[in-house]
């Protein structure tokens, strides 16, 4: 591998180490940091808004910054060799599946951005000397650079592979016509039936099924086969959306309830499951994979380990959680002591509520004596900032949220 620079000095080389290993000390800050830079603009919104492509990204953003900074330690100012593993494989499939192209990887330019303001910051601390200084800054800037061109070259490279591999496949095309449709393009109903082999007519539920880790994606394909059956659908259009994740749509009018899905997907560890609503037609194949989207995205923003999620049962938290910090805010002014309390409280708050305020069906829905009911729903009240009749709808609200952050 060519070296496009001069050989820094040994003093410089010795600063170059230094700082490496300083940065590797508080990697798990400048990850954070980078992450957060690389998904930013409003560019990198296909990436950001992607839970299981935005974790593929940080993934290698991690093992590009750990390459990088181990490079330094022990062979300080050389050109460093880009990271290959399989994950750069499984990246670049993930990429091509989604239709994006090199263009989209521009947001390792920024997280270089960020890493490069880490870097010089830590070379202003590191010496006074201004010659130091000036060979250090010419060094690092040429090495981070040639390093991040070098990345996106390599991965450009993967990408045409992949393409290559694919060119031509059912699954490719298939993906293909459905963003045709999610875009809201105009697309003739038949020809698109019929290179998906699937009607748009009628009410369709969309479904996306993914996995965190990717020690899991084996489990992907039978759990998109027990959510068809628990849903008592016939078929299902299914597209692969990447190495960790599959798009379902379901010709069926409403999804059942959660506790059946669960029990369907025991087993299957690490499947996670998120559903649109109900609609019907070609708008509505696109409003319910939104639906579905939205639901993944916002266990995601919450942090939320749930595996089942229903995009009717959270619609209100979504647009609720737009911002965490006033999200957090509004739980802790609506619940007051109520969110430390005993999730039974929660769950008796939610019952009650959702039995319009009726006690007696409230214990019989929780399988519970009705005096048990008054004495938790006094409880409720004591802890609450106000009482629970004065603002119902709040409380629910803040509860469905807390639910969703803290379940499993």
């Amino acid at each position: 591998m060519e070296q496009l620079w001069p050989i820094p000095s040994r003093r410089v080389r010795e600063l170059i180490s230094a700082i490496a290993e300083d940065l590797v000390s508080r990697y798990q800050e400048v990850l954070e940091q980078l992450w957060a830079a690389s998904l930013r603009g409003p560019e990198f919104r296909v990436i950001a808004d992607d839970p299981v492509l935005a974790e593929a990204d940080r993934r290698l953003n991690s093992a590009n910054l750990k390459q990088w900074l181990a490079s330094n330690i022990q062979h300080p100012g050389m050109r460093v060799p880009t990271h290959s593993s399989p994950e750069t494989l499984v990246y670049a499939r993930d990429v091509v599946l989604r239709g994006l192209t090199t263009n989209d990887l521009h947001s390792w330019r920024a997280a270089s951005r960020e890493a490069l303001h880490w870097w010089l910051d830590a070379c202003f601390e590191a010496t006074e000397d201004r010659d130091e200084l000036r060979e250090l800054v010419e060094v690092s800037a040429n090495s981070m650079t040639v390093f991040v061109d070098d990345s996106i070259a390599e991965m450009a490279g993967n990408i045409e592979k992949v393409r290559d591999e694919l060119a031509g496949g059912a699954q490719l095309q298939r993906y293909a016509t459905v963003e045709l449709l999610l875009q809201g393009a105009s697309i003739e109903r038949a020809r698109a039936e019929a290179q998906l082999g699937y009607a748009l007519t009628g009410k369709h539920v969309a479904v996306i099924v993914w996995v965190d880790s990717e020690d899991d994606v084996t489990h992907l394909e039978t759990a998109a086969e027990q959510v068809m059956r628990v849903c008592g659908a016939g078929q299902r259009l299914t597209v692969v959306a990447g190495t960790a994740g599959l798009w379902l749509w379901l010709p069926i009018p409403a999804v059942p309830p959660v506790a059946d899905i669960v029990a369907r997907l025991k087993g299957l560890d690490g499947a996670r499951v998120a559903f649109g609503r109900p609609a019907a037609d070609i708008a509505g194949f696109r409003r319910t994979h939104m639906d579905a989207a939205a639901a993944q995205r916002l266990l995601a923003r919450l942090g939320s380990h749930l595996r089942v999620v229903r995009y009717e049962d959270v619609q209100l938290a979504d647009l609720l959680s737009t911002n965490i910090a006033l999200a957090d805010q509004f739980i802790a002014d609506t619940l007051g002591d109520l969110v430390a309390a005993d999730p039974v409280l929660h769950q008796t708050t939610l019952a009650f509520v959702g039995e319009s305020f009726n006690r007696s069906g409230t214990a019989e829905k929780l399988f519970t004596h009705r005096n048990t009911i008054d004495r938790r729903l006094a409880r409720v009240d004591e802890l609450l900032p106000r009482p629970l009749s004065q603002d119902p709808a709040s409380v629910v609200a803040a509860l469905t949220l807390l639910n969703i952050k803290h379940g499993a």
